[in-house]
């Protein structure tokens, strides 16, 4: 079957955010838009999402940060997930947000 994966591969973001009872959208620029964003150059934390792109309407990568400056991503839709550094540094480096379950610190 075209484009298949194994049940074990095809969504682990989703399945890894709603058993944390958070809810974000699939895209990226969505996932930006709903927030909430964090400060200026914060205090980064597991589970933190970092987001890339030329400018902030128009996010095009989305990362995890885990901890100690490292994040993990896929470099492209189907592509393994990999661990490396956090690159908000990167020139487009744009925000960071803080996903929370529905109604904790919004």
């Amino acid at each position: 079957m075209r484009g298949h994966r194994p049940a074990t591969t095809r969504r682990p973001r989703h399945r890894l955010t709603q058993a944390a009872g958070i809810t974000i959208p699939r895209v990226a620029q969505a996932q930006y838009n709903a927030g909430p964003r964090l400060p200026k150059n914060p205090r980064l934390g597991p589970g933190d999402l970092l987001f890339f792109g030329p400018n902030h309407t128009h996010i095009t990568h989305v990362a995890l940060y885990t901890t100690h400056g490292q994040s993990i991503d896929a470099p492209h839709p189907g592509a393994v997930v990999r661990q490396g550094p956090a690159r908000t540094n990167s020139p487009t480096f744009q925000e960071a947000t803080r996903p929370a379950p529905q109604g904790v610190g919004r």
